[in-house]
């Protein structure tokens, strides 16, 4: 790619990240930009939490072509590494600098940070240059880490990460830091305090979003309304704190076991609304069906939890925000009137 198409893609990315209100897909655009633009094989965005620095996003063509999205996603999403050399991400939060490795297993033993070799062991993977950057707000203050694996020349050789490529990723990273500091500070009025998940305010405003989209395009839109069955039981005979448990239970596993434009919120009390962008009627109900079995394999501390579920489709079952949500809402009475731990749609 020459100077001024690069110059332009990289504004086009800017210009995307800067004006995304919603976190995942705002890491989406940066990471598949990062391995666009610098030609990674892999990559994965880092969050700092209070608890570490947590895997936020992860893509990897080799293992999603060997594993599966879904297997992949979870093998890494929501796993934490440590704030110290013991990790070239964790070295790169805690001092906010870059980092460039040529060769991740050549590492000398007195370096300041070491390559988390099991990752590679436990999946089956090489990691060989690695280009860590520093996400970082205006204040000063460590946000999480981009990073990309294993440079790739035209001939899809493995070769290091040159001086331009860091560039590239720093200025990526500079644009990233700006926009997740704007979500995350936006999202104390669109999140769910006990959950993470969205809330019922914001699944209004972006179904009224997604809405006007399908009609504009012509691509279908899908809304599920998700209940915890028997709920009532679980407060009463283990107590609401676990009740409280079960509900953040579910809610990880509908957020982790979703795209990146699914939006998950919580609608109220055991209730999540679901909304499924660009997913036409026979998607919705096999997105049910999956979740749904992987919520009933779940192991609970509570016992086996099963959920029921509603789905609703645009255009076909409604032409409106509220008749598609009012279509979703009966799908579920009769999941429920029908046994619970199903799918109605």
């Amino acid at each position: 790619m020459d100077s001024a198409a690069l110059l332009k893609e990289l504004v086009a990315i800017g210009i995307a990240i800067a004006g995304e209100p919603h976190l995942r897909r705002l890491l989406d655009l940066t990471l598949s930009g990062a391995l666009r633009l610098t030609r990674a094989e892999a990559g994965a965005i880092y969050l700092l939490k209070p608890e570490g620095l947590e895997f936020a996003l992860v893509k990897n063509p080799v293992l999603t072509r060997r594993y599966g999205e879904a297997e992949v996603n979870g093998r890494f999403e929501g796993q934490r590494l440590p704030l110290d050399g013991s990790s070239l991400a964790g070295y790169v939060a805690s001092t906010g600098q870059a980092l460039n490795v040529p060769d991740a297993y050549r590492i000398p033993p007195t370096a300041p940070y070491q390559l988390q070799g099991r990752y590679d062991r436990e999946n089956q993977y090489q990691t060989r240059s690695v280009l860590s950057v520093p996400l970082t707000a205006a204040s000063g203050a460590a946000l999480g880490v981009l990073q990309i694996i294993n440079a790739l020349d035209d001939n899809d050789e493995l070769i290091a990460f040159t001086s331009d490529t860091e560039e590239i990723a720093g200025l990526l990273a500079a644009y990233a830091a700006v926009a997740i500091r704007n979500v995350q500070l936006a999202e104390h009025s669109l999140n769910d305090h006990l959950t993470g998940a969205f809330n019922r305010r914001y699944v209004t405003l972006r179904l009224d979003e997604e809405i006007s989209r399908t009609k504009r395009t012509g691509e279908p839109l899908s809304f599920a309304i998700v209940d915890i069955d028997h709920f009532k039981e679980v407060n009463d005979t283990h107590g609401h704190p676990a009740g409280d448990t079960v509900i953040r239970g579910v809610a990880q596993l509908l957020i982790n076991q979703s795209r990146a434009y699914t939006v998950v919120a919580r609608y109220g009390g055991d209730e999540f609304a679901i909304v499924l962008p660009s997913t036409p009627k026979a998607g919705a109900l096999g997105y049910g069906e999956r979740i749904k079995r992987i919520v009933a394999s779940y192991p609970f501390p509570t016992g086996t939890v099963t959920i029921s579920i509603g789905t609703a489709t645009l255009p076909g079952d409604a032409e409106s925000r509220d008749d598609l949500i009012g279509a979703a809402d009966r799908a579920l009475y009769r999941a429920k009137q029908e046994g619970r731990n199903r799918v109605g749609g």
